[in-house]
């Protein structure tokens, strides 16, 4: 007796915008294929639709490494792929804003993972910063809009590290505004340049992420989120305060890692003397 055959699912080709290696879900020949968003080291990350047309899904690839042995490639892969879905399964469920987990296939390489609407704070920051300066707006002045942002931002951290989790790559890239409602924010369409820093803050891009309740880990995460609006925001760094304040109200062990950040801040100082 013959052994039946099995016809092939559907291959794409290995593009510029069209990964190689991902399930007949997400790239059926009737859909629009993945649009490649951003590569980083790592990671491609592709605009996808997810089971249907309607429903956008970030869709983040993990391609094979030639440099590395193919079997400790694999487990790299898999690794990495499962402890970014525990990562953002755990802070969902806890109420952190994370994006939801759709889907995985860590063999492949893939995580399926739901598309946040709105642009990332280092975007959305550098232009209210831009606006109040050709508008020759002194700093301290009317920052309202900003106090409220740090704060968000600083409660938005205060969740994720209240429920044992350290991003390991707290940036402003990694932060994003996803708008209250579609096409108004506080009051303020989004055409008319006001309330520009309003929405959510949602976490996103976990691949550095990792479960710890270690105060330094912890510290660690809000010393790079400073760095990062030292070296990137230098006008909004002088409210960094509003941010930690906001932090310790949303965490209740927030006083002990405050006191962990002085010492990680010292270090940092010490580093950056001695070259």
């Amino acid at each position: 007796m013959e052994t039946p055959t099995v016809p092939p699912e559907p291959i794409v080709s290995q593009t510029s915008s069209t990964p190689a290696n991902l399930p007949q879900i997400l790239t059926y020949p009737s859909k629009t294929p993945p649009q490649l968003i951003t590569q980083g080291a790592e990671a491609l990350l592709y605009k996808s639709t997810y089971l249907l047309p309607t429903l956008p899904c970030a869709l983040k690839y993990r391609p094979s490494k030639p440099y590395r042995h193919p079997i400790l490639d694999v487990r790299l892969t898999k690794h990495r792929i499962l402890a970014e879905a525990r990562v953002l399964v755990k802070c969902r469920k806890e109420g952190v804003p994370v994006p939801a987990v759709y889907a995985l296939d860590e063999s492949k390489g893939w995580l399926c993972i739901e598309w946040i609407e709105g642009e990332v704070v280092r975007i959305r920051l550098n232009e209210w910063l831009r606006r109040r300066k050709e508008a020759g707006t002194e700093e301290g002045s009317e920052e309202e809009e900003l106090v409220d942002l740090m704060g968000r931002i600083g409660s938005a951290v205060g969740k994720m590290h209240g429920v044992g989790i350290v991003h390991g790559d707290l940036t402003t890239s990694n932060l994003m505004l996803r708008p209250w409602a579609k096409g108004v924010m506080n009051g303020h369409s989004s055409e008319d340049g006001k309330g520009i820093l309003e929405g959510e803050i949602v976490l996103i891009d976990f691949g550095l992420a990792s479960q710890s309740t270690a105060d330094e880990d912890r510290a660690v995460d809000l010393y790079v989120l400073e760095r990062a609006f030292g070296s990137t925001h230098p006008r909004a760094e002088s409210l960094l305060k509003e941010m930690l304040t906001a932090y310790g109200k949303s965490f209740k062990g927030a006083n002990v890692v405050l006191k962990k950040l002085e010492d990680v801040r010292m270090r940092g100082r010490k580093r950056s003397m001695l070259g």
